[in-house]
């Protein structure tokens, strides 16, 4: 069987996107891989855990990404509005914690177009908000015939421009081009 086309990635410039599940971090770093020359990470400074460039490697060179911490996720939406505005970075990748009402996300959208910059809103399953031009669950997936850790399953859950879909991929890093790492297979067992 012919696997499905990807649509709807690399995401729509000009637009906020939503992207959760097991791997989001992921789908968050192969976004930033996908010809963003600059990236700007919006994180809470009182999260435990931290975002290691060396974990970026395999994606794209991490020196393209500055890493903002802030105070709490009020401050880093007005910290990622002000940059999808400006439109000196390419993708803006924040890691809310908490649902974000209408206004806020349509002030994103609206940030977003003014700067022809995209924005990825790393957000917890089961949350979203409305105003999302697209939202992604990207999970893990394990294949005993292909033993293939890199193996996803995008699911477009939400889509403002389409149908929705899902997708079984495979990071490729041996490609030379970014636009190509990203191989769509076919689903596990077919």
């Amino acid at each position: 069987m012919q696997p499905k086309p990807l649509i709807c990635f690399p995401l729509a410039t000009s637009r906020v996107h939503e992207a959760c599940g097991a791997n989001a971090f992921k789908f968050a770093a192969i976004s930033g891989a996908q010809n963003h020359t600059r990236v700007l990470w919006v994180r809470q400074a009182w999260q435990s855990d931290i975002l290691h460039p060396i974990g970026l490697l395999p994606y794209y060179d991490p020196s393209k990404t500055l890493l903002a911490q802030v105070k709490n996720q009020v401050e880093g939406l007005t910290v990622m509005e002000e940059a999808l505005r400006d439109g000196s970075v390419s993708l803006v990748i924040i890691e809310l914690d908490q649902p974000i009402n209408l206004t806020v996300g349509r002030r994103l959208q609206l940030a977003a177009k003014t700067g022809k910059t995209t924005g990825l809103c790393i957000i917890p399953e089961g949350m979203g908000s409305n105003a999302a031009e697209t939202r992604w669950q990207c999970d893990p997936m394990f294949d005993p015939e292909r033993a293939d850790s890199t193996l996803m399953c995008w699911r477009l859950i939400k889509n403002k421009s389409g149908t929705l879909c899902d997708w079984y991929v495979r990071w490729d890093a041996t490609k030379s081009n970014p636009a190509d790492r990203i191989v769509v297979i076919s689903p596990p067992g077919e």
